[in-house]
């Protein structure tokens, strides 16, 4: 496993180089990335790499706030055993780990940065743009470059009345069809839980929720919809991963991390705030993509940051989740990489 994850960072980082020629020896364009020192060594030696989005850096809050944020979440990456790989668009080069330098760059650069899913890499490369990725390009370029793990806060899902407007996150298309294990804190309540779980099932997508039966709710533990796989602990979730991979399914995972208890929101006033913002939307006729940035707003509003029992302000709540699962996004992806070297030494033991 580590000589041919060796072999495929080699001829990466050989392919990528500026001075290389622009195509293989089959005549096929090679797309230009660039794969940090630290994670291409990690990688090449079979070592536990978590991927990282950057949107949260750009827009999820102001620097330098966001820059000490980014810094605070790898260094629990690293305390927990793995390699952080961020993973952003800088001057058209997609980039998979940032050094401190980049990393400051993109959090001053902020909202000048472009939101970029899938259907936005293209545009960003080709006009040398500089992107921060969201959970669907993020996991497009781990699984470019042979990453199984990728940590965020909270993914997209199907908007309320999505089945009128067709307002469904790329997101969940993208776990359909990339091979990356994806350890959130589940859908945001002010989108449709159950259609999103529809969603998903219909795309093949595993959707295991951790140390629990029930599926969070981002800013709660629980949204009322059952899950069909519970993972109790980093080992579980790695063989899970390991053996999709190794079946080929080409799907990802959802890994669903219920709020640490420290954390948890006061549910009903969550909801009712919630139920407030929707009944606003509704008398506004606010539908489509402009609905979840007005609801997120008005329920921050209307809670006035104290929705949560430690008063943390919604901004806050994200850091909070974002470091919560990077920990257990190391400690998995710390876990699938001693079960692949133990593969590879033939030591592997039955999963009982």
């Amino acid at each position: 496993m580590a000589s041919s994850a060796l072999s495929r960072i080699s001829n990466i980082n050989r392919h990528l180089k500026p001075t290389a020629s622009l195509f293989d020896s089959d005549g096929a364009i090679r797309m230009p990335v660039k794969i940090s020192l630290e994670v291409s060594n990690a990688l090449s030696r079979g070592h536990a790499v978590v991927a990282l989005e950057s949107t949260i850096i750009s827009h999820g809050m102001p620097y330098p706030q966001n820059l000490e944020t980014a810094k605070e979440v790898e260094a629990i990456v690293r305390t927990n055993g793995a390699v952080p790989a961020t993973v952003a668009i800088l001057d058209g080069i997609p980039c998979i780990g940032l050094s401190i330098e980049q990393l400051e760059r993109l959090a001053i650069l902020g909202t000048q940065a472009q939101k970029t899913a899938r259907r936005d890499i293209a545009h960003i490369v080709a006009t040398k743009g500089n992107g921060a990725t969201t959970v669907s390009a993020t996991m497009f370029f781990a699984s470019m470059v042979g990453i199984p793990v990728f940590v965020t806060g909270g993914i997209g899902g199907v908007h309320r009345h999505g089945e009128n407007t067709m307002d469904i996150s790329s997101d969940l298309t993208e776990l359909g069809r990339t091979p990356v294990a994806v350890i959130s804190a589940g859908v945001k309540s002010i989108l449709d839980i159950p259609r999103t779980l529809e969603y998903l099932e219909t795309q093949g997508v595993c959707v295991a929720a951790y140390k629990t039966n029930e599926f969070p709710a981002f800013f709660t533990e629980k949204s009322g919809s059952k899950v069909h796989c519970r993972v109790d602990t980093p080992e579980n979730c790695a063989q899970l991963i390991d053996a999709t991979i190794k079946l080929k399914l080409g799907t990802g995972i959802l890994i669903a991390v219920p709020i640490p208890k420290e954390h948890a929101a006061s549910g009903s006033l969550i909801e009712s705030a919630i139920q407030l913002a929707l009944k606003e939307a509704r008398d506004k006729n606010i539908i489509g993509n402009a609905e979840t940035p007005f609801l997120l707003a008005r329920v921050n509003e209307l809670t006035g940051g104290a929705s949560l029992a430690s008063r943390l302000s919604l901004a806050a709540l994200d850091i909070a989740l974002v470091k919560n699962n990077a920990a257990i996004g190391a400690k998995i992806s710390v876990a699938l990489a001693q079960i692949r070297k133990s593969c590879d030494t033939g030591d592997a033991q039955p999963v009982s």
